[in-house]
């Protein structure tokens, strides 16, 4: 039995410009929820480290909120009941102005911004209390000694961690095809129902999810070795 694969036909008009509008949609989800993760969650690991009780609890229940919830039912939330209750105004510039691509970087950003948080938060505990003593002592603000002695030290020692969600990020993406995005896997499903080339099309997907994720890992993997401290 001869197996006949045609990857050609794939990768020739019209297929080829949906593919490569499937492919932008998903970079720009990327990096819309990892911009919104990442920020997110360096904020809220920097509020729990501050001490006080009441921001604890609050980031703690935000924190186990987005974990134990299935991130599909983020974007369902999101997507069907979110914006169904917001103003008619709101509904009608969501909707001209790419509502799944807003409501799934919200949804997938406010999620993973759990797992960033506790990432950045374990960097932060491997970073001693005297450094904290030694940047107030210098007259910096507790931001500044944030910003400028502490959240460098903790990121650097955070780094496996958060290239692991950043790489866990960009494969959920995926499931934004649940709401009709026309992200990557979304597009490969209609040209293979086009096509009824099943074992190309979903080929394609899998070689671009694994060569991006590599990718990430890779350069991931430079950059801790970039912001290592060498021996003395």
């Amino acid at each position: 039995m001869s197996i006949n694969l045609n990857f050609g036909s794939l990768l020739a008009p019209p297929h080829a410009e949906h593919l490569w509008a499937g492919v932008k949609f998903t970079v720009m989800l990327t990096m819309s929820s990892w911009l919104l993760a990442v920020a997110l969650g360096v904020v809220l690991a920097t509020l729990r480290s501050v001490g006080h009780k009441g921001l604890d609890r609050v980031v703690g229940a935000w924190v186990s909120y987005q974990q134990n919830v299935p991130l599909l039912a983020h974007l369902f939330l999101w997507y069907f009941g979110i914006s169904a209750i917001l103003p008619a105004a709101a509904q009608s510039w969501v909707n001209a102005n790419n509502g799944e691509l807003i409501f799934a970087s919200i949804a997938i950003g406010l999620c993973m911004s759990a797992y960033f948080c506790e990432d950045v938060r374990s960097g932060l505990r491997s970073v001693s209390h005297g450094q904290q003593e030694a940047a107030r002592s210098l007259g910096l603000s507790f931001v500044r000694s944030m910003g400028y002695v502490i959240l460098p030290q903790a990121i650097r020692t955070a780094m496996p961690p958060l290239i692991n969600h950043t790489v866990i990020l960009f494969k959920n993406t995926s499931l934004a095809m649940a709401l009709g995005a026309a992200e990557l896997t979304y597009v490969v499903r209609e040209i293979e129902n086009q096509t009824f080339r099943t074992f190309e099309a979903y080929m394609l997907a899998t070689a671009f999810y694994l060569t991006v994720s590599l990718g990430l890992m890779g350069l991931g993997a430079l950059a801790a070795r970039r912001m290592q401290v060498p021996a003395r």
